[in-house]
């Protein structure tokens, strides 16, 4: 039998791609590695480089480009081999930076290039999507009129927020606001809202932390956790609010509601501002490159709710931000409340004495959320917030010992019992219908007569009640009234 042939004398079948092959003169630039180190690769060629392509060197490693200049250009380093050195040849890819997206997400946690970090199997996702897109045009945008609830009495009641809302959560380090955005996430269970959680430059035993936190409570399962630790190179840093961004845009684009923590961009900021020093970049006020501003909007920008002939799908944004000393009018803190919606504020001087959550209400606007507010909700609260706010400033004047009338006194009572109902405790998210009942109860002075102190055990008769009264947010005032009066009265407390 001749090579090639078979019995039959005819010739065997060509693989596809052999036979559309045809010889031809190719041209394909090469460039060369300059320098390397701290993360960055400065490769000199590659005219044809754009921005935001990944790059492929001759032993595999990868790098994304991130500043052209006229003879070189520099790259962050995605993945670097030991035997990456100066000298080695760069090619171009014509990819650009994209990680796997779908429902495979959840319950995961990968970093920002989708790589596994929790030892379980590759990811099985179909689908891609991009880093770095467009924001959605004003055209595809609705109105935001739909509320997410926390689970936080003061948030859903006087500071509220609505899908595709972006809210600021500021304050110095240790104040709870990291806690505050666990206990939104764990909220969102049952609710049909995908959560994505960015960790960026945290240590290692806060990740382990958050994530085992996640797990026990059952919010897992519906979040999906992007790390990028303290550890890891400047880039990655950098990359990973996008990364989480793009997971949640592909969950939006098909109709669902999406929640996205950024956890924080003080951090990411930071990661910045040293890839900027380290390529050369023109430094600013404090040390941050000139664009720092126009980084974190069109990062926060993609946070929109999409209108219903474009599938109806939401991505609200909760960034948070560190203060130094409660310095609110820093650098960063002022862009992204310039950026964002509305900030919810945290206070050291709260916390220090016992007032948890630390938010001060004082500080804290929420400018679009009220349009989300369920009617009835934004009914009770009223003007609880004003009067709250009144309250503070009366109780400054009792330290001077001076006599009050009876009137300021009834009002003074009345604020003390309103800060003891919006205390709350960690990992503890209340359902609306109980925001609901609570109100209904302080309005009506059916807990005027109760201790301070015991205001804390009426919650939590309340708040058991609420889980079996059958009551919605559908039933009128009137309703609530009575069968809150009715429980109040039939469950007294007893007297220690």
């Amino acid at each position: 039998m001749a090579l090639g042939g078979n019995s039959n004398g005819a010739k065997p079948a060509l693989p596809e791609w052999l036979e559309s092959y045809h010889f031809g003169l190719r041209v394909t630039e090469q460039g060369t590695i300059l320098a390397i180190g701290d993360g960055i690769a400065r490769v000199k060629g590659l005219p044809s480089a754009a921005m935001e392509e990944i790059l492929e060197f001759e032993e595999g490693s990868r790098a994304l480009v991130f500043a052209l200049e006229k003879d070189l250009l520099s790259a962050i380093l995605l993945a670097q081999g030991e035997q990456l050195t100066a000298g080695s040849v760069a090619y171009l890819s014509g990819r650009r930076l994209s990680i796997p997206v779908g429902d495979a997400l959840l319950g995961r946690v990968i970093d920002p290039l989708g790589v596994p970090l929790d030892g379980a199997p590759a990811l099985d996702c179909t689908g891609r999507r991009d880093l770095e897109i467009l924001s959605p045009p004003i055209v595809e945008r609705e109105f935001v009129n739909e509320p997410i609830y926390t689970g936080n009495k003061i948030v859903d009641t006087l500071i509220p927020i609505g899908k595709g809302q972006r809210q600021l959560l500021i304050g110095d380090n240790g104040l709870g606001k990291s806690a505050f955005a666990i206990d939104t996430v764990v909220n969102q269970k049952n609710k049909d809202v995908l959560c994505v959680y960015i960790l960026i430059g945290q240590k290692r035993s806060s990740v382990v932390n958050t994530v085992a936190t996640l797990r026990a409570t059952g919010a897992l399962e519906h979040t999906a956790v992007i790390v990028a630790e303290a550890t890891v190179t400047p880039g990655l840093k950098y990359l990973a609010p996008f990364a989480g961004c793009a997971a949640a845009e592909y969950w939006m684009a098909q109709g669902k509601d999406t929640l996205v923590i950024y956890d924080d961009l003080t951090t990411h900021a930071e990661a910045y501002r040293e890839l900027s020093l380290l390529l050369r970049r023109p430094p600013g006020r404090e040390a941050y490159p000139g664009d720092i501003f126009y980084l974190h909007s069109r990062l926060l920008e993609r946070s929109t709710r999409l209108s219903a002939s474009y599938g109806g799908g939401s991505m609200t944004a909760l960034p948070i931000v560190e203060t130094k000393e409660g310095e609110i009018a820093d650098y960063i803190p002022t862009n992204l409340i310039s950026i964002t919606d509305g900030q919810i504020y945290f206070d050291a001087s709260l916390f220090a004495g016992g007032v948890l959550p630390a938010i001060d209400v004082t500080k804290s606007v929420s400018r679009i959320g009220g349009k989300a507010q369920d009617r009835r909700i934004a009914q009770e609260a009223g003007h609880m917030k004003l009067d709250y706010l009144q309250f503070l400033e009366l109780e400054v004047f009792t330290r001077f010992g001076a006599r009050l009338e009876a009137s300021v006194e009834e009002k003074l009572k009345r604020g003390r019992v309103l800060r003891e109902l919006l205390k709350q405790d960690r990992l503890a998210p209340l359902p609306v219908e109980f925001q609901m009942a609570w109100m209904v109860a302080y309005n009506e002075r059916l807990l005027d007569t109760v201790p301070t102190a015991e205001i804390p055990a009426t919650l939590h008769r309340l708040a058991q009640w609420v889980g079996s009264c059958g009551l919605t947010l559908e039933n009128n005032h009137e309703e609530w009234t009575k069968a809150v009066k009715a429980m109040l009265a039939s469950h007294p407390l007893e007297r220690v």
